[in-house]
């Protein structure tokens, strides 16, 4: 299938509108939540039922879909937030249209305001990259957008409470809902060379990968040329198909190899093969899939930057002392030898001539002749006692070196865990977990409190699975969870970790019951997969938590175990996938 990135382009947008607007028109706005800067959730009630829009302005990520996803809101909402809730909540969504074909769509409302008077408004949703922003505009005025847009990052369109909405630049393309034949034959009767090319530029919402699948199905070949002689003819058909589109509506995700979402398209590309395209219900649920998963990577790998950085530089520290502690104890290996040496100087002081450089004494320990340097400045005692004396400084090295040792490689220990620990974040509450454990453990500094910082903050939660059996797993996406989730778990559920190495404790909840072979290869996999392994030849520890044990002062999530069994296991993402994960 090749490398490629497919964005949401107007092509997809329009079917996003058209399916939103049959699916919403109408429909209550409940609540409105921001749980991300450039996110917002409402929740709408529509025929006795409710469900959750989402609606993003993430830069390469900005969509518009239906969820049934989580999401932890901030203790304290954004203004952006606070003034939607004021203005539209118990409003209604009269209709979701596209703009021009182009990347934009526009939320029609209407809301009464304190005294009950009725007010229109609009939400413009414009999915454009970097310049995505969702803006709330009434009489044609600024309330808020998600994004402010100041003088000095846009001379021609600001984006600030109170000034007029000026609705983004139409481009100069054809709208493919609203154009006709003698329209498309003009604007490419100038065009030559490829066909694809030349609807990408003369006809808006069309990525590059769309004006393919359009040019392969007009002229059964995606690298075709324009032909002046049959133009008018193709015209004419690309008429037909553009205007047919609406009715083309099939939901189909792409996948890759292993099965696992790629993009959303709005029916099925005869450009891509027909294997890897996957029929669902709704475009919503086609964008959540794709989108859902990667948007929260990124996200807390944006969040995570900064604590990721600060951890590899302790343990590139922590490594670099490791080195010098060695070395430190390798120097010290020879010890043992200024002992003997000052013992043989000190039995055999007669056979030592003032002033030498260097004698040789016959070693009564293993009946060898051994050569001792000497400090000509200092006598024959003198230098049996500086030998003494190096055996001792030596010996406290040692000691003191070892004991630095076993703390450089318990921090490396624990900062290669936290890294691991990263991997698995999902929300702020596991971000703060890791940071506590690495504040426990002496390794990072504690975190000044807030003023404001007296919310009481919900503790982070493992992650939980089904089997297709029935059986629930849970998996501790940190140090800290990993420790509450072994503590709390039953003598005879089994616990489940990859051996020798960081990664997410796994507990089988058996109930008493004996755990099935479903159950058992479910666990494998998650350990393997939550792991720094990441899944690639895994071995797996399996033993009843009744003979895991903490040692007292040990850091969160250390344990000993006996009684274990251990499987090697290979897990790929599309397997954890297909397990069935409890939100």
């Amino acid at each position: 299938m090749g490398d490629y990135k497919m964005p949401l382009d107007g092509l997809t947008l329009g079917f996003v509108a058209r399916e939103l607007n049959i699916m919403l028109a109408g429909s209550r706005i409940e609540r409105v939540s921001q749980p991300e800067k450039d996110m917002l959730l409402l929740t709408l009630r529509s025929n006795g039922k409710s469900c959750k829009l989402l609606l993003s302005a993430a830069p390469g990520m900005a969509r518009a879909h239906l969820t049934e996803a989580q999401f932890v809101n901030p203790a304290e909402p954004p203004v952006f937030c606070m003034l939607l809730r004021k203005h539209l909540t118990g409003g209604r969504i009269l209709s979701i249209a596209q703009l021009g074909g182009d990347r934009v769509l526009l939320f029609s409302l209407e809301a009464q305001d304190e005294l009950g008077v009725l007010h229109p408004y609009e939400l413009y949703l414009e999915a454009m990259g970097r310049y995505s922003n969702l803006t709330l505009v009434r009489d044609g005025r600024i309330i808020d957008a998600i994004r402010h847009v100041t003088d000095n990052m846009s001379r021609v369109r600001q984006a600030l409470p109170g000034l007029n909405f000026i609705p983004p630049p139409m481009q100069d393309k054809l709208n493919p809902m609203n154009t006709d034949v003698d329209a498309l034959y003009a604007r490419l009767s100038s065009c030559s060379g490829r066909m694809d090319k030349a609807l990408a530029q003369h006809i808006a919402g069309l990525s590059n990968i769309s004006a393919r699948e359009i040019t392969l199905r007009l002229c059964a070949s995606e690298d075709a040329e324009i032909d002046p002689v049959s133009l008018y003819e193709l015209c004419k058909q690309l008429d037909i198909l553009l205007h047919a589109l609406p009715s083309a509506s099939a939901p189909t995700i792409l996948t890759d190899k292993d099965g696992l979402p790629l993009e959303a398209l709005p029916f099925r590309f005869l450009s891509f093969p027909s294997e890897f395209q996957l029929p669902v219900s709704s475009l919503s649920l086609a964008l959540e899939q794709c989108f859902d998963s990667r948007d929260r990577r990124e996200r807390i790998q944006q969040r995570t930057a900064g604590l990721r950085r600060t951890i590899r530089n302790y343990l590139e520290r922590s490594e670099k002392k490791l080195t010098l502690q060695e070395e430190e104890l390798q120097n010290a290996s020879h010890s043992e030898e200024y002992r003997v040496m000052g013992e043989l100087l000190t039995s055999q002081l007669h056979l030592v001539p003032r002033g030498a450089e260097k004698v040789t004494l016959e070693n009564y320990y293993d009946g060898k002749q051994m050569d001792i340097p000497l400090d000509v400045r200092l006598s024959p005692a003198q230098n049996a006692q500086r030998y003494f004396k190096r055996y001792q400084k030596a010996r406290a090295a040692a000691r003191l070196a070892g004991e630095q040792k076993k703390r450089s490689l318990r921090e490396i220990t624990l900062l290669e865990e936290a890294l691991c620990d990263l991997d698995s974040c999902e929300t702020e509450a596991d971000l703060s977990d890791v940071r506590s454990a690495l504040t426990a453990a002496g390794l990072l500094k504690s975190a000044p409190s807030k003023k404001k910082g007296n919310i009481d903050r919900q503790p982070s939660q493992p992650m939980r699975f089904e089997t297709d059996d029935g059986a629930q797993i849970s998996v501790g996406k940190n140090a800290l969870q990993n420790e509450r989730l072994t503590q709390a778990a039953k003598g005879d559920d089994l616990w489940v970790h990859a051996k020798d190495m960081p990664g997410s404790h796994v507990i089988v909840h058996t109930e008493g019951k004996p755990v099935s072979e479903e159950a058992l290869r479910c666990a494998l996999q998650l350990a393997a997969w939550y792991s720094n392994a990441h899944g690639v030849s895994v071995p797996v520890d399996a033993v009843e938590r009744r003979y895991v044990k903490k040692p007292s002062g040990t850091p969160a999530g250390f344990v000993t175990f006996t009684h274990q069994t251990t499987y090697l296991i290979s897990v790929n993402e599309a397997e954890i996938r297909k397990i069935n994960r409890i939100r």
